[in-house]
């Protein structure tokens, strides 16, 4: 089957690469949409804990191809998407409830081969059927909506609390309308783009702010919560001053591996602070899927342009248009 590679940092290829044959309890998907994330761009510049060579890919939907032994309650031509993180089950981490610091943890697309090829295989208890009313496009959004609930669930808004969110891409843009029908009163989003501060006050902001344009002495008492949706630590450290007493801070936008900011402890002792972070999902494919279903979260208009998996390859050496949301890969 055809499958984009990535054999070291900067190094990927288009290959010829052996079908993913299903085991015991697991299908293989041929695969019809994939989204791609921030996170297969930190692969490719080897900046994100991942295993080479991979084939990358974890945010994607399909059509079941093949049943592995012991399958049960699907069928080849199936509509599907999977959760691509694999948690063992029997670890504490599992048995607590935090599947995603599991002991044993394998996610496709980051240890084990993802979805930016003609198939990939998963275990069958990670698949979820999509109805005839989703499409594939939709479908391939579930994994993202997922961290988004996983987020929300950590952050555990109070209804009108003063948000403020740095970083309106596509997965600000869906936390945007996630804070906003969970109860946030004023909800500042922060970003580089009109456009994009356009789309998050139709989809619920209250304020859109060029970056350039925002000062702290503008928010003197600062905000209940502050979000960070960028990853990068210059914005991580100016968010900081945004922080009011007894401020939440949200990490949700994902760093390089090495990266470091500075923080005052004496202001996280004496306002009271709490710092969380959320890394990926944790148990939140479904809650996210019937937040699609159900039309809760709006993700069609967050796909910015379709590309096939020649392109990938461009697209991952290329300049980064800073205009663009998601891009998604028609295979």
């Amino acid at each position: 089957m055809k499958a984009l590679v990535i054999e070291n940092p900067f190094q990927a290829t288009i290959q010829e690469v052996p079908y993913p044959q299903p085991g015991p309890g697991e299908v293989t998907i041929k695969v019809e949409n994939v989204g791609i994330c921030g996170t297969d761009i930190h692969i490719y510049e080897g900046k994100f804990i991942a295993s080479y060579p991979l084939i990358p890919g974890h945010e994607f939907s399909g059509v079941i191809h093949e049943l592995g032994e012991g399958v049960n309650g699907f069928q080849v031509g199936d509509r599907v998407s999977a959760e691509p993180n694999i948690f063992c089950g029997q670890c504490e981490y599992c048995l607590t409830h935090r599947g995603n610091q599991c002991k044993n943890w394998e996610a496709v697309g980051v240890s084990l081969n993802g979805s930016m090829a003609e198939f990939v295989r998963v275990p069958i208890c990670n698949v979820i059927k999509l109805p005839d009313s989703m499409s594939f496009e939709e479908g391939a959004f579930i994994e993202p909506v997922a961290c988004v609930v996983h987020g929300m669930n950590r952050l555990q808004l109070q209804v009108g609390n003063r948000v403020i969110l740095f970083g309106a891409g596509a997965m600000g843009q869906q936390l945007v309308q996630a804070l906003s029908k969970a109860g946030a009163s004023e909800l500042v989003v922060v970003d580089v783009s009109q456009n994009k501060l356009d789309m998050a006050l139709a989809y619920g902001a209250t304020k859109g702010v060029l970056s350039h344009d925002l000062t702290p002495e503008a928010y003197p008492d600062g905000f209940d919560v502050v979000v960070d949706v960028t990853g990068i630590p210059s914005v991580i450290e100016s968010a900081l001053a945004y922080m009011g007493a007894t401020a939440k801070f949200l990490q949700f936008g994902v760093t390089n591996n090495d990266a470091k900011i500075q923080i005052s402890p004496f202001d996280l002792f004496n306002k009271d602070w709490t710092i969380i972070g959320s890394k990926a999902t944790n148990h939140t494919f479904y809650p996210a899927f019937h937040w699609l279903k159900e039309g809760r979260i709006d993700v069609k208009p967050l796909i910015s342009k379709v590309i096939t998996l020649e392109e990938t390859l461009e697209f991952f050496r290329g300049h980064k248009d800073p205009s663009l949301l998601k891009v998604q890969i028609k295979v």
